[in-house]
């Protein structure tokens, strides 16, 4: 339950929330990187209250999930980039559903990444206003075929509609554009802007990349191949927009007297992509992994008309699951719903110091990426042991590893076994924390089919339980994998079931190749649900092979395969595409 305090309806604040992916904590010149200049996110840090200590996963799904609904990915579902295991729980608000209740307008605008079909699409999770793409990047499997980062088609308010412009700059036009409506109404706002860059492919606007050619090529770099220096030039060039468009939207809350009663909140979602080559600001690790450096993101929260002092750093341990219940608290609303994570406020009004004993898990599952078939054993399963806890300046990593970063910042001297008592304690954190998550880490989320929010719709092989099918460079590859998608049938009746190895706005045929690349000798296709086997021969000229099926209301497992004439399996149907008739 959430209850309003009582605010009057102009005193409570605005909230934009901007969320970049990949930057990780080097990826800022306030925070000393030797190549890059964002000016303008060093103004935001010079006017900022800054946790120094923020931490979120080291990699974006989970900490998307957390970031919606102030819980640990292992209780909220969201537990990998991938393989059926991005979903979130579709009985928990989000955030933009709690500020939505208290009479917010909501937008999001640009990557959700915690699920592509109903339940789970932003606009299902309490988003009014929505302009996004689905999945893990721009250019990712369920993606509009062929998107490239510049005059691309995303989802627009439930349609595809194709933009004009490069896609962070699209997505900050649109907030501004949507944020000033919301101000001409005098409606107050929550604007999520999680920018797909700058994670690959690196693609950026020439004007960028030569800037960052000429600054790279004028830095004193550690060696690196001339591929990676490419890549980082375009990293680092995708990080020079983002600045530039964050520029952009403190001008204009500025311009229009929206900067005093508006909580402007800066983050990464995991640690850097490059920061380990170049500059890992003494930090040890990067994206994906639990060394600090892949964790460990800046946390930025400005609000002048809030009473939250002078800019300045705070210390303590903090987590992605803290920014929900320290939102709702700066916005006024009580609510009895339990977090994970604590309400900062007390500390970014200066009251209270961040807990000093606080403890905290990072845990995640792991990229299935060399399964070409779903196993119990995938590494996509989440584990007690396969997290980090951290504890003052202490890390114990693995269950096996412990750091003092007081004295090794670079985690180089495992002390395990030199300080029992401290192991002891962190391992019993651990231990409790497993015991509260371990029973529904691991439950797969559905997806619904036959529902009137999303009739017909799209299944994609991003979906496959534990197997990794992600980029549309796989779909061109022709990669051989196949798997299975744990749905539940919204409504008892006939199906239409249409099999492809291409999307359909490809508009290619089954036996066809992209660009030369990715033929397969597909003769046959093979539908397997609720214990009933079906085949059909198809012609390499077929676009798809289409199944007809009756099924009952509640829970199915779907699995399709596309064989050769000779019934030896190749790969299942990277797109499924479904009607209930």
């Amino acid at each position: 339950m959430l209850a309003a305090l009582p605010l009057g309806q102009a005193a409570r604040p605005n909230v934009i929330l901007v969320m970049t992916d990949d930057q990780g904590y080097p990826e800022l010149s306030a925070h000393g990187n030797p190549v890059l200049n964002t000016p303008f996110l060093d103004r935001l840090h010079g006017q900022s209250v800054r946790f120094t200590d923020y931490h979120a996963s080291p990699m974006c799904t989970p900490t998307r999930g957390s970031l919606m609904t102030g819980l640990d990915p292992a209780r909220n579902g969201a537990i990998n980039v991938s393989s059926g295991r991005t979903l979130l729980r579709a009985n928990l608000p989000t955030m933009a559903d709690l500020l939505r209740e208290q009479g917010y307008s909501t937008g999001i605008f640009g990557k959700w990444h915690l699920g592509d079909n109903h339940p789970y699409r932003p606009q299902d999770r309490g988003f009014e206003e929505t302009l996004w793409f689905p999945s893990s990047h721009i250019g990712s499997v369920p993606d509009h075929w062929g998107n490239n980062y510049f005059d691309d088609t995303y989802r627009w308010n439930g349609k595809r509609k194709t933009f004009s412009g490069y896609c962070t700059d699209i997505f900050f036009d649109h907030a501004i554009d949507w944020i000033k409506r919301c101000a001409d109404a005098n409606q107050p706002f929550f604007a999520y802007l999680p920018t797909n860059t700058p994670h690959g492919p690196f693609y950026a606007p020439d004007e960028d990349i030569e800037v960052m050619q000429a600054m790279v090529a004028n830095a004193k770099l550690p060696r690196m191949t001339p591929r990676t220096k490419s890549n980082l030039v375009r990293y680092l060039a995708m990080i020079r927009n983002v600045d530039t468009n964050m520029g952009r939207l403190m001008s204009f809350l500025d311009s229009s007297s929206l900067t005093e009663n508006t909580i402007l909140l800066f983050m990464t979602d995991n640690g850097s992509t490059f920061g380990h080559a170049y500059y890992p600001a003494g930090m040890r690790g990067r994206k994906t992994e639990l060394w600090e450096g892949g964790h460990r993101v800046p946390c930025f929260v400005r609000w002048p008309g809030g009473s939250l002092g002078k800019p300045r750093d705070i210390g303590g341990l903090t987590q992605t699951q803290d920014l929900l219940p320290t939102l709702l608290d700066l916005c006024g609303v009580k609510t009895t719903r339990k977090f994970d994570g604590i309400s900062l406020a007390p500390a970014l009004r200066g009251q209270a110091a961040v807990p000093a004993e606080r403890m905290l898990v990072v845990n995640y599952s792991r990229m299935p990426g060399r399964l070409d078939f779903p196993t119990p054993d995938s590494p996509s399963i989440l584990r007690r042991e396969g997290g980090a806890v951290l504890w003052k300046r202490w890390r114990m990593l693995r269950d096996s590893e412990l750091y003092n970063l007081e004295n090794d910042p670079l985690q180089k001297n495992n002390v395990l076994d030199e300080h029992p008592k401290v192991t002891a304690k962190m391992r019993q954190h651990l231990d409790d924390w497993w015991a509260s998550v371990g029973d529904i880490a691991n439950e797969p989320q559905r997806i619904i089919i036959g529902s009137d929010a999303e009739n017909p719709m799209m299944l994609t092989a991003c979906e496959w339980l534990d197997v990794f099918i992600d980029q549309q460079g796989q779909v061109r590859r022709g990669d051989l994998k196949n798997g299975y998608w744990e749905l539940d049938v919204a409504k008892a009746g006939k199906y239409e079931l249409e099999l492809r190895r291409w999307p359909s706005e490809a508009n290619l045929a089954l036996g066809a190749s992209y660009n030369g690349q990715g033929a397969l000798p597909i003769g046959q296709a093979r539908l397997f649900i609720n214990h009933k086997i079906t085949t059909k021969p198809v012609k390499p000229t077929d676009k798809a092979a289409t199944f007809a099926v009756t099924l009952p209301k509640g829970p199915a497992r779907l699995h399709t395969w596309f064989t050769e004439q000779s019934n030896r399996p190749i790969c299942g149907a990277y797109y499924v595409y479904v009607k209930r008739l």
